[in-house]
């Protein structure tokens, strides 16, 4: 049929053609962008999923993988290596918080020493508490060939660190038995809990010696903040003095937080409590308790 008009004279036939022909074009030409499409999106979903590495959650985020529930995992360990024996060695550490290095040199120091049991940190694994740090840390505690046990510090509170800590390395407070030895460890961080938590180790301690071995000849107590720091003021230690006094021989505390070593005498018992250094120093102590009650220690720098 043919169309007349304006001495113009169109063919519509041959316009039904040419719409088919450009509908055959453009069809094909979409296919194209469509496949085209198809390869821009499998390389950016290759990117991401190769990319998951470089991504991070919350610095607070409390996800992690690897080990948890350190101290009771090692505890077991140090019973079956301690037990029914009355001479025992192990190291102190405390303080380790964003010196990595220098926490590697002190464990590869400690490993060399064949004589030692177990180690024993007091805390500050951290300085901010985050996700990473207690990651980072755990991985160069990890690396003792000797189990370790480990106190809550005050770097480690903040933020999700009391979960972190919890998750990781378990109680906050707790004890365990080394051949004939008992050892409490306790939160002294008074600053960060609220009078409703636990900490100062007074109700802990009460419950400990309610189950407490008879075979158990000597104690040890183990915290992070001294007696009369900011964390722990000697006007507070009252109660706690009177309950860790119930223990059987008392022989001395352990504790760091000042970053230096020393040594302290709060009480008019006499009892010492050996603070340690931080893992900046490139120092540790190394205790011996012999057979007969009697104990020697030693700083030792790496």
């Amino acid at each position: 049929m043919w169309c007349k008009g304006r001495n113009i004279f169109l063919n519509t036939e041959g316009l039904r053609v040419l719409d088919f022909r450009n509908f055959v074009e453009n069809f094909v030409e979409m296919l194209y962008f469509m496949k085209l499409l198809r390869y821009v999106f499998t390389l950016i979903g290759c990117f991401i999923f190769a990319s998951c590495d470089m991504m991070d959650y919350h610095p607070y985020d409390t996800r992690f993988e690897g080990k948890r529930n350190i101290n009771a995992t090692n505890i077991k360990r140090i019973k079956q290596l301690t037990e029914g024996r009355k001479d025992i060695c192990f190291a102190v550490i405390s303080d380790t918080q964003r010196w990595y290095d220098e926490t590697h040199r002190i464990v590869n120091h400690i490993n060399d020493i064949d004589s030692v049991d177990f180690a024993i940190h007091c805390g500050d694994l951290t300085d901010f508490s985050l996700t990473d740090e207690f990651i980072w840390m755990r991985d160069e505690l990890e690396e003792f060939r000797i189990p370790y046990v480990v106190a809550i510090g005050n770097h480690d509170c903040l933020g999700t660190g009391k979960s972190m800590f919890r998750d990781l390395y378990g109680q906050l407070e707790y004890s365990f038995t080394a051949g004939n030895t008992h050892f409490v460890v306790i939160n002294t961080n008074g600053l960060e809990f609220s009078d409703d938590d636990e900490f100062f180790g007074v109700r802990f301690m009460h419950r400990d010696l309610g189950q407490l071995s008879p075979k158990v000849e000597r104690t040890v107590v183990v915290m992070h903040a001294p007696i009369g720091s900011d964390q722990f003021p000697k006007d507070e230690s009252e109660d706690y003095r009177m309950m860790v006094e119930q223990y059987p021989n008392l022989q001395f505390g352990l504790c760091g937080h000042i970053h230096s070593m020393a040594i302290h005498h709060p009480f008019e018992n006499h009892v010492p409590y050996y603070q340690v250094a931080c893992a900046e120093k490139l120092s540790y102590l190394l205790f011996h308790l012999k057979a007969d009650g009697t104990y020697t220690y030693e700083e030792i720098f790496v």
